[in-house]
């Protein structure tokens, strides 16, 4: 796994892609981020949840979320980027769902909620540039209730073989232009939720052969 882009550094580069981001994460997915953002909402939210998104960058995956908890429920977007909740503000705003948001600024390593929280909690392709990986699902882990899920799509390996090595290079070449990479490369996280006690519910590999991602639901014991 590459190393991590210094936090501050991570901070101006979404800072400064934020406008833009949209457009460049799905042309550069393919579409496939927001197949991803429709699954894990789908399967990990439900009517009337209290949701977290951490990592929620411009709200693309929280406003689906917000729609679907509907007037009984509330979505909370917490992102390392100020340019990037700016935006996601006035998606919300032009969506009629700033009654159902809120907004925070913070380090996902380092969730200001306590313990058992939410209903869900999800993070859609924001636990690929965190310095620990690991770290940062277990915090999401953490604030979700007993019973509740956490979902989660984010940038993985290929299978090994010609494919595999194809796709390190393409990454070792993009990972040397920050604003294209946005801090994005290989992670596992998975297995630190499975130690933790969590129980998959559901599993699926998307995307492209060079460039796939794993969208996943983890629902934590009663």
């Amino acid at each position: 796994m590459r190393e991590a882009l210094d936090k501050e550094h991570l901070r101006t580069v979404y800072d400064r892609t934020a406008r833009r981001y949209d457009l460049q994460h799905t042309f550069f997915t393919a579409r496939s981020d927001q197949r991803g953002r429709r699954m894990v909402v789908e399967r990990a939210v439900r009517p009337g949840d209290r949701v977290l998104d951490s990592g929620a960058g411009t709200g693309s995956t929280a406003l689906l979320a917000a729609e679907k908890v509907g007037p009984g429920g509330h979505v909370v977007l917490f992102d390392l980027s100020d340019g990037m909740l700016d935006v996601a503000k006035a998606k919300a705003e032009a969506a009629g769902l700033l009654d159902r948001v809120e907004f925070h600024t913070g380090d996902m390593l380092h969730l200001p909620f306590d313990d058992n929280s939410f209903d869900a909690v999800l993070s859609t392709y924001s636990i690929c540039p965190l310095y620990d990986p690991a770290r940062g699902a277990l915090e999401l882990y953490r604030v979700v209730r007993p019973g509740g899920r956490v979902g989660v799509a984010h940038s993985t390996h290929p299978p090994k073989g010609v494919v595999r090595w194809l796709a390190e290079q393409v990454e070792g070449v993009v990972w040397r232009f920050p604003a294209l990479s946005l801090g994005c490369r290989s992670v596992s996280v998975l297995p630190a939720l499975e130690q933790a006690g969590g129980k998959v519910v559901f599993h699926r590999m998307i995307g492209v052969p060079l460039w796939p991602f794993v969208v996943f639901v983890v629902e934590k014991p009663e």
